[in-house]
C-alpha cells in the first residue's frame, strides 16, 4: 500500500504542518501577528515562505519550531513522527535510519527533536475532584559513573536510576526521573504535580504515608504481603504503564544514558496519554505531536 503524500512530497508535508499549526492563518514567529502575511513567490524562493506585513520579515512554518534550519525534507520528518507516535514501545534510530534512508546520528537526532515535541509546554496537576491517581516509582538503568565492580554488587539497587509516575485512571501518565526516593526528594514533586482532590492509590512505601493524608483518599496495597488489589485499591494501571516502559527501552532503545532518561520517558508519556483506549489512532496522535514542535529548539550538542 502506497504511503500518504505528507510522506513522500515535500510539498503536501509543508501544508499539513501548515494546516495543524496556523488554523486562523499564517503565524508569524517573530512579531506574533495571525493572518497577516504574504506567501513569496518567484523563481528564487524557496517553497512555503512568507514575509509579515507588519514587521516585514520572512518566516516559514519551521521557524521557531525543533525542524528549523534542518537539512532533512520535511515529508521525512512528519513521517519519522508518524512512525515514532504509532509504534506502542518505540522504534530505534538504526530503524529510522533504514526507513529513511539517513545515517544513524540524523535519525538519532531527528528522534531527540520528535521527542521534545511530545513534551509537553505547560503542566497542569494530574488528577482532580473524584480522579482516582496511581502513584508508583520504579528502578531502570545504572546511573552516570557507576563501576561495573559496583553493578554487580548485592547492593547495586543503589545505583540505578529511579523513576516516578503519576496514572491517571481516566486517561494520562506523567513521569519524573528523580534523585532516589528520600521524602525531601519526592514530597515537593507530589505536592506540586497532583490536585489535591484525587484519590491517591499507592504501595506501602513509607514516603507515601503522611503525604497520602493530603488528598481526598488514600489507598494502600501491602506488596510484601502479596497483595496487589483490595477492591478498588490497587496500583496496577501504574504498573502496566511501567511493563511498557521497560519493555520499550529493554527490547527497543537497549542503551538510555541517564542524561536522556527524562526525554524518553516524555515519549512513553505522550503515547500512553494519547492511546487508542482513549479514542486517539495512529493519525490523530502524530498530528497531536507535530502540533507540540512550536516554541522550541534542540541543538544537536545540547539534546538534554
Amino acid at each position: 500500500m502506497a504511503l500518504p503524500r505528507i510522506y513522500t512530497d515535500e510539498n503536501a508535508a509543508r501544508e499539513h504542518l501548515e494546516a495543524l499549526l496556523w488554523p486562523e492563518g499564517p503565524v508569524c514567529p517573530h512579531c506574533g501577528v495571525i493572518d497577516q502575511a504574504t506567501r513569496l513567490q518567484g523563481k528564487s524562493t524557496r517553497p512555503g515562505l512568507f514575509k509579515c506585513r507588519p514587521c516585514q520579515k520572512p518566516f516559514s512554518v519551521t521557524v521557531g519550531t525543533v525542524f528549523e534550519r534542518s537539512k532533512v525534507p520535511l515529508n521525512q520528518w512528519v513521517y519519522a513522527t508518524h512512525l515514532l507516535t504509532s509504534s506502542k514501545k518505540g522504534i530505534s534510530s538504526h530503524q529510522l535510519s533504514r526507513m529513511l534512508g539517513v545515517t544513524y546520528k540524523t535519525a538519532w537526532f531527528m528522534a531527540h527533536r520528535i521527542r521534545e515535541s511530545m513534551r509537553p509546554k505547560e503542566f497542569t496537576p494530574v488528577g482532580g475532584s473524584g480522579q482516582v491517581v496511581e502513584l508508583d516509582e520504579t528502578i531502570f538503568g545504572f546511573q552516570e559513573g557507576v563501576t561495573k565492580a559496583a553493578k554487580r554488587d548485592r547492593h547495586a539497587g543503589q545505583y540505578r536510576n529511579v523513576v516516578l509516575t503519576a496514572v491517571t485512571r481516566e486517561g494520562g501518565a506523567r513521569s519524573w526521573h528523580v534523585d532516589g526516593t528520600t521524602l525531601g526528594t519526592l514530597l515537593p514533586i507530589i505536592r506540586m504535580n497532583i490536585s489535591r482532590e484525587s484519590h491517591l492509590m499507592t504501595d506501602e512505601a513509607s514516603w507515601y504515608k503522611n503525604v497520602g493524608k493530603e488528598f481526598a483518599s488514600h489507598g494502600k496495597v501491602n506488596h510484601k504481603e502479596m497483595e496487589y488489589a483490595r477492591g478498588e485499591i490497587t496500583t496496577n494501571t501504574v504498573e502496566g504503564y511501567f511493563s511498557i516502559f521497560k519493555r520499550g527501552m529493554k527490547g527497543i532503545y537497549q542503551h538510555c544514558s541517564e542524561k536522556h532518561l527524562h526525554r524518553y520517558l516524555s515519549e512513553f508519556d505522550f503515547r500512553y496519554s494519547h492511546r487508542i483506549a482513549l479514542g486517539v489512532d495512529d493519525a490523530a496522535r502524530a498530528d497531536k505531536a507535530l502540533q507540540g514542535i512550536t516554541g522550541k529548539r534542540l541543538m544537536y550538542r545540547q539534546p538534554h
